[in-house]
């Protein structure tokens, strides 16, 4: 049991917690409703915090949480960008976001085409024109794919920065 006495619990919580925020980080950046670069942002300062920073500084948070901004900002612009490219209505965009809300309730599916179906509805909703709408709807799955792959994109540097910097302090 004397083994018991020397494992520093507090570190081993925190790289238990980091590990669980940068696993679910990278499920957020497929899922919408969980903010995946924070988190990963968030697991980066409990492994800094686990040893005291001396092995992750500030400055790596930092850089990691300007990073996580960058991205939080890009996925919230480029599903928008992309209906209003195609010349959106409020309610194309409107039905965008509804389908985003309501595709994280549908599995794979939802996910991946809900937005467009909802900005296609919205959009023939307010002008009725099929062919438009179908645009819009297209234009907004196109945003809406490029801020994933630039969430992943980012969560993937992120983990990779934040390993190599503890692995080469």
């Amino acid at each position: 049991m004397e083994w018991l006495t020397s494992i520093d619990w507090f570190a081993l919580v925190c790289w238990l917690g980091a590990f669980v925020l940068i696993a679910l980080g990278f499920a957020g950046t497929i899922v919408p409703a969980i903010p995946g670069l924070p988190m990963i942002a968030g697991g980066a300062w409990l492994i800094g915090w686990a040893d005291n920073y001396d092995k992750v500084g500030w400055k790596t948070i930092l850089f990691l949480a300007v990073l996580a901004v960058i991205g939080v900002i890009v996925d919230s612009v480029a599903q928008t960008a992309g209906a209003q490219k195609a010349g959106a209505s409020k309610a194309g965009i409107i039905g965008s976001l509804v389908g985003t809300v309501l595709g994280m309730f549908m599995g794979l599916f939802g996910l991946l085409f809900m937005p467009l179906i909802g900005a296609a509805i919205g959009e023939f909703w307010a002008k009725r024109d099929l062919i438009h709408a179908g645009r819009v709807g297209v234009a907004t799955w196109i945003g809406m794919i490029v801020g994933t792959a630039v969430k992943v994109a980012l969560a993937f540097a992120m983990t990779g920065i934040l390993f190599f910097v503890y692995l080469t302090a």
